[in-house]
């Protein structure tokens, strides 16, 4: 569980192009459920992802992870949480152009230390759980937008992850791509996986396999909707 309590967050704090991007939310994210942030650009959406993702700290108001509260840990505990508890998978996917599938996926796993060998196995599952173990050997720059969307979300899982953070999963994807990412997800959530995503587009917030919409607007929630289902 992540429970969010009175968070703003203001860029460029004290200047002239001073940037509220988010206003006073409190919000709590239940375990093994999948969550979409719903919103137009600009809503807050991503910014509110990357501070329950621990990849930025709130202005101010309080983040806890569980009992924990890690909005006010050192940067090196933030990290250490970050690398064990989130997988992420950005809207342009930032996979490192000139390294191969299974390079790219194993990344997020050297820091953690561990037989290289086994990374190397446990990377090579991930490929063939995604449906492109074929693909492994192939540079980045060489794989379909789909295929890269594969490997974005196998890099997102190599840690064993509990939450799986996605921004604006299928916004560069078709009808047919974005209805393979979704099964994907149904999966990694039957799996035990908590998923939570940002989308403008309805093939994700109204998809059968999400529990709860959130709307935002303007840096503030304006809506919490359980799935009827």
């Amino acid at each position: 569980m992540i429970r969010i309590e009175n968070v703003s967050k203001i860029y460029n704090e004290g200047r002239q192009n001073e940037v509220h991007a988010l206003s006073d939310i409190t919000i709590t994210i239940r375990a093994g459920e999948t969550t979409v942030l719903k919103g137009p650009s600009g809503s807050g959406k991503t910014t509110l992802l990357t501070l329950i993702g621990c990849l930025s700290r709130p202005t101010s108001g309080r983040i806890f992870l569980g009992d924990e509260r890690v909005s006010s840990l050192p940067e090196k505990f933030m990290t250490e949480i970050r690398r064990k508890t989130f997988g992420f998978v950005f809207q342009r996917f930032n996979l490192l152009r000139g390294l191969t599938a299974i390079e790219n996926v194993m990344l997020p796993a050297y820091p953690l230390g561990g037989d290289y060998s086994q990374l190397r196995s446990n990377a090579q599952k991930l490929l063939d759980d995604m449906g492109i173990a074929d693909k492994a050997q192939m540079v980045i720059e060489n794989l379909s937008g789909g295929e890269a969307q594969r490997v974005a979300i196998a890099r997102a899982l190599m840690n064993s992850p509990d939450f799986v953070i996605a921004d604006e999963p299928t916004a560069n994807l078709d009808t047919r791509l974005a209805g393979e990412f979704l099964k994907i997800v149904e999966r990694l959530r039957n799996e035990g996986k908590s998923i939570i995503m940002s989308s403008h587009d309805p093939r994700i917030w109204k998809a059968d396999i999400v529990d709860r919409v959130i709307s935002m607007e303007d840096g503030r929630i304006i809506g919490d909707e359980e799935s009827g289902k």
